[in-house]
């Protein structure tokens, strides 16, 4: 067999690769394809033969956020596995490398530039996993009692997974753990109800506003209708509205599927228990059925038992976060599963169902909610949450233990770590987000950091105190320079902000540094005349050794 050619060496191929070494296929000609992937390869530790590790090329894979169970790259991974098998160790050449890329559509190469909306994807799995630990202590809340099989659940347990809609994923905890998504079903049956009767026929029969009332309290609003598709009278409505001309199982079996759909190959099921503790004890729902019905608020001909039956076996959905997550990435995709590439809704539903999310998902915590967090989720009572960073990923957090308006406290705290954390608070973007020291993780490493400098250079040039206090309470080294080799110390200096000046030295700013043309923050300080900061100044470079 003929030796592993090293990069650059492309006169022949004759299809076959050596001992040790992935097959790439007859492809040594295609110089466009050397020229576009010689470069990923070369950003691997190449041996002596020219080559790299499938290891390296996996873990590489993992830290992105690209998982073994993403469908996109099946055929990959089980070429990296069959490749490694008991070896331990199984070197790739170029020919090999190109066909992986190729056999991923795209995925491989992506993963490798950093082009993923979340370039430093393990820099975000660091930071939650963080969340997650911190979390651990929190013990408020009980879990749904009033359910019998809800109540009989570890409180406990605690899981939290995330999907972003380039398919990046990560899960800590228990996020393989099966549980029903109660009234997170309720945003996917509405999206269910607008494909397939739109907005106007949909909103005849239930409102858009919050209801400013308990979820399941017995009031409609001034229409006779209910007030939102996101509680337990809107829901039941919602229910109503899908497929009424079609057998029970039929009706549940077009549901169960969108869901599995969603989930991109995630774990969907039904949990029969769950189902039968919950219309056992619904006397609550069925007294909103019988309450819609006596103002006529259902379809003509609404068969009423047939409906709650509907709505419980919704409510009874069972999924995992790591599912749940990529349902929710799903919806920031704008109804496209990141996963699979298919379009389950179109993204005039989707915008639709989140802004009511945004406003209604979180029970009485709804406003609340939106105003500190400032995201679309829905909660159900087994302990799920779903968040929707739109055009970012999608998130689950189950945790069963609930505040007293029935959301996961774990779940709500989270939330409140996540956006203090990161900008994505949907109004972030209006300054806040450029000075509170939030991180915004769609940049990669080299972006936030440049970012970072200009923020801290621009504010010691005008004398903003504190915006220079939380730029260096996130730990951005206060010598940090620019691409002169200024720091904020020599623009501080240069304008005269004596406070600024005073504040930087404390916090180790060096008085000597030289920028590109060898001007220190004293000789900036001197050359515009800025008596009590050259004073300042020459005292702190005189304690310098």
């Amino acid at each position: 067999m003929p030796a592993t050619k090293k990069p650059g060496n492309r006169q022949q191929d004759s299809g076959r690769s050596t001992p040790g070494s992935l097959p790439g296929g007859s492809i040594g000609s295609d110089e466009f394809a050397v020229g576009r992937y010689g470069k990923l390869f070369n950003s691997f530790n190449i041996d002596s033969e020219g080559r790299i590790s499938a290891v390296e090329l996996g873990v590489r894979l993992r830290e992105s956020g690209i998982l073994e169970s993403d469908p996109r790259v099946a055929d990959v991974w089980a070429e990296l596995r069959h490749a490694v098998g008991d070896k331990g160790q199984t070197w790739i050449d170029l020919d090999g490398f190109i066909g992986l890329c190729k056999n991923g559509g795209g995925v491989v190469e992506k993963s490798i530039r950093g082009d993923f909306v979340i370039p430093d994807f393990a820099a975000l799995q660091a930071e939650i996993s963080t969340i997650f630990e911190g979390l651990q202590s929190v013990h408020g809340g009980h879990v749904a009692d009033y359910i019998p099989q809800l109540g009989r659940v570890d409180p406990e347990k605690f899981g939290i997974a995330l999907c972003t809609v380039d398919g990046q994923r990560f899960a800590i905890g228990d996020a393989d753990n099966l549980f029903c998504v109660q009234s997170v079903c309720k945003p996917i049956n509405y999206c269910l109800t607008l494909e397939e009767h739109g907005a106007d026929i949909v909103h005849q029969h239930v409102g858009r506003e919050p209801s400013g009332r308990g979820f399941n309290e017995l009031t409609l609003n001034s229409d006779g209708l209910p007030h939102n598709p996101m509680i337990n009278s809107g829901a039941i409505m919602c229910c109503s509205l899908l497929r009424p001309a079609w057998e029970m199982a039929d009706r549940f079996d077009h549901v169960a599927e969108t869901w599995r759909k969603l989930a991109g190959g995630g774990a969907v099921g039904f949990n029969n228990a769950v189902y039968l503790s919950e219309r056992r004890t619904a006397d609550r729902n069925f007294a909103l059925g019988y309450f819609m019905r006596e103002h006529q608020s259902f379809p003509t001909g609404t068969d009423l038992m047939e409906t709650l039956e509907f709505y419980f076996q919704c409510c009874s959905i069972e999924v995992d976060a790591q599912a749940l997550s990529v349902v929710a990435a799903s919806l920031a995709n704008g109804g496209v599963n990141p996963l699979t590439g298919e379009r389950i809704f179109s993204a005039d539903t989707v915008r639709k169902c989140l802004s009511l999310m945004s406003s209604c998902g979180m029970y009485d915590y709804s406003g609340e909610f939106a105003f500190v967090i400032g995201l679309p989720a829905k909660s159900g009572v087994s302990g799920g949450l779903m968040i929707v960073v739109p055009g970012v990923m999608g998130v689950c957090v189950w945790s069963p233990r609930l505040d007293a308006m029935g959301n996961s406290v774990r779940g709500v705290a989270f939330c409140k770590e996540l956006v203090n954390r990161f900008n994505f608070h949907v109004y972030d973007s209006f300054a806040a987000g450029e000075v509170s020291g939030k991180r915004d993780p769609r940049r990669g490493k080299i972006e936030e950091e440049v970012a970072s400098t200009i923020r801290l250079l621009w504010a010691a040039s005008q004398g903003d105190l504190d915006v220079v206090r939380i730029a260096l309470a996130t730990g951005k080294d206060p010598n940090s320079m620019d691409y002169d080799r200024r720091t904020a110390l020599h623009l501080a200096a240069s304008e005269g902000h004596l406070d600024v000046v005073r504040y930087l030295l404390d916090r180790g700013a060096s008085p000597t540094v030289q920028d590109r043309w060898g001007g220190t923050p004293l000789s900036d300080a001197q050359r515009g005349a800025k008596g009590s900061v050259v004073t300042l100044l020459e005292s702190a470079a005189a304690l310098v050794v």
